[in-house]
């Protein structure tokens, strides 16, 4: 939303609007702001979410395979979780064999991995949604 349109929808003046959230910026409320690309159109239309187990739980472990994941573009989120897997990552590709691909070349040598487990997203019912506070 431009903020032209965020001042008339809280009915303060374009500057007034600027400043508040500027202010909100600065004091880590709102951590940033960015542009939602519908991923189609840029020929990413293929959602992939991959369970990662690594072979040993250390902290050089969890480190090394974070670092590696940095790296990797096609990673929209990397989440250490509790469960049946160390790590769950989103990731976008163009299509099954690019992530065929991405899956031989990165993501069975990235460092620990002992399992991957890829789930193919069919429908997204809900993405990015923001905070209800």
């Amino acid at each position: 939303m431009a903020n032209a349109e965020l001042a008339k929808l809280v009915n303060v003046s374009a500057a007034t609007c600027h400043r508040r959230t500027q202010r909100l910026l600065e004091e880590g409320y709102v951590s940033s702001v960015r542009a939602q690309i519908a991923p189609a159109r840029v020929g990413l239309g293929t959602l992939v979410m991959v369970g990662v187990v690594l072979d040993r739980s250390t902290p050089e472990s969890f480190a090394d395979f974070e670092a590696a994941v940095r790296g990797m573009k096609e990673v929209l989120d990397c989440n250490l979780v509790a469960g049946d897997f160390d790590y769950l990552l989103k990731i976008r590709v163009r299509d099954m064999a690019g992530f065929n691909l991405l899956h031989g070349r990165q993501l069975i040598s990235l460092p620990g991995v002992r399992q991957i487990r890829t789930f193919f997203v069919l429908k997204e019912v809900k993405d990015n949604a923001p905070l209800a506070f």
